[in-house]
């Protein structure tokens, strides 16, 4: 066959054509392929930071939020838990916080930017049971060295009221402490700080 009678811009445009709409199908076809990679509208909101209020929290009160599918619990301590937080640490484990579970600006005796809040994950670190809140001092079940705390009916393991592990039980480490920061005295993001959303 001659290539006289074949008209070479039509041919380059018709080839230049195709390959266009191939590509914008390509791409339509790629579109639904690479959303399905995407974290859904749920597991996004799983991950995201959660915004707590506080105003309401009176002295040795507790209350729950979630982040991350976790319980994370916020509690208000007194001035007196503060003191015995402080004094009496010979029964604990990790009383400095060596073990990195925190972040920096809580690596301290009472593991919190503001003394007063504790924010911790309440998730036992032996087995991942949910310990119980106990701010009584002295109940008959948990004896009359008990300052108020966090009890684990699952195995028995005993935290105190800045979530460290009391020695010789079954939990190997302090409960983990998420970053968080405070928006206002009375409000608090639990998984973002100023080093951004973790």
């Amino acid at each position: 066959m001659s290539s006289q009678g074949v008209d070479l811009k039509k041919r380059r445009m018709l080839i230049t054509a195709t390959a266009g709409l191939g590509a914008v199908g390509a791409g339509f076809a790629l579109v639904p392929f690479l959303s399905y990679w995407q974290p859904s509208a749920r597991a996004k909101a799983l991950g995201a930071p959660e915004t707590v209020d506080i105003s309401k929290l009176e002295p040795g009160a507790m209350m729950t939020a979630k982040w991350r599918g976790k319980v994370c619990w916020v509690v208000r301590r007194t001035e007196e838990t503060l003191k015995v937080l402080k004094e009496e640490t010979a029964h604990l484990a990790d009383p400095d916080s060596e073990v990195p579970q925190q972040p920096e600006y809580c690596k301290n005796y009472h593991r919190s930017i503001k003394p007063e809040y504790l924010i911790a994950v309440g998730i036992c670190t032996h087995l991942g049971c949910s310990p119980s809140y106990r701010p009584e001092i002295g109940p008959a079940d948990l004896g009359e060295d008990w300052k108020g705390g966090f009890f684990c009916v699952c195995h028995g393991s005993r935290f105190d009221l800045s979530a460290r592990v009391f020695q010789g039980l079954p939990a190997p480490t302090n409960l983990v402490i998420p970053i968080h920061k405070y928006l206002s005295d009375t409000v608090v993001i639990i998984g973002e700080d100023d080093g951004g959303a973790a």
